[in-house]
């Protein structure tokens, strides 16, 4: 267990909680449990090294409340959780291993249609020197990919898939969609029409998160892919 600090300026004032670190980023990711599972001790401060603890008064007038459990939720959930160096380099390993493990499982040599080894990316992502952002892979594997390619041949394997999209649930949809749109045509019934290209390896898990924000009423259909 480590111990850190959370802390927020609000209403002109400096708040301080002392925290399970890997509670409190899990919280602040989550927004599951409650400060009874990273909160240390059930005291907000002003400062914490001068020991220098926030009045209730201040705790109302800027949070609403001086219930600390409340007021530490708002200071983790808003407010800034100190990381220690060895956290975000573990943070970052387990970032860089995952955009291998995705490479291997959706991408080729397009000049000889064979994947490429774990080695190989490893080595072609350290020659790149990739900054890999805190955000999910499959979001930024554009990127990565456009600048693996001045290193290596490689491509994403995809799937294109037609979806027409009920007018009653295309706003949750759309976000489901968006990071593989190809084309996109808005029905006169208010219904979505798109082409998406997802990649090969996780399109079951794209059918799954399509069908649950539609409850199984937006149609597929695969259809060939011209590029490959």
């Amino acid at each position: 267990m480590v111990q850190t600090q959370a802390r927020i300026t609000k209403a002109g004032r400096h708040f301080e909680i002392l925290v399970d670190m890997d509670k409190a980023v899990e919280f602040k990711k989550t927004g599951t449990g409650s400060a009874g599972d990273f909160l240390e001790f059930d005291v907000v401060y002003e400062d914490i090294k001068k020991g220098e603890k926030a009045s209730d008064g201040d705790l109302k007038e800027a949070f609403g409340t001086a219930d600390v459990n409340s007021v530490a939720e708002e200071i983790v959930k808003h407010g800034e959780v100190l990381i220690s160096q060895e956290h975000r380099d573990a943070e970052q390993e387990k970032k860089f291993n995952q955009v291998v493990e995705f490479l291997v499982r959706n991408a080729s040599d397009p000049q000889t249609g064979n994947p490429h080894t774990a080695e190989r990316i490893k080595s072609a992502l350290g020659e790149a020197r990739i900054n890999i952002k805190n955000k999910p892979i499959e979001n930024q594997m554009n990127e990565i990919v456009a600048e693996l390619t001045k290193f290596i041949p490689i491509k994403i394997l995809t799937k294109k898939v037609k979806i027409v999209i009920p007018a009653i649930h295309t706003g949750k949809a759309y976000g489901v969609i968006n990071e593989y749109k190809d084309v996109e045509n808005w029905l006169g019934n208010g219904d979505l029409e798109v082409v998406v290209k997802v990649p090969s390896g996780i399109i079951m898990d794209f059918y799954d998160k399509l069908n649950s924000v539609t409850h199984g009423s937006a149609t597929t259909e695969e259809v060939a892919n011209e590029e490959e």
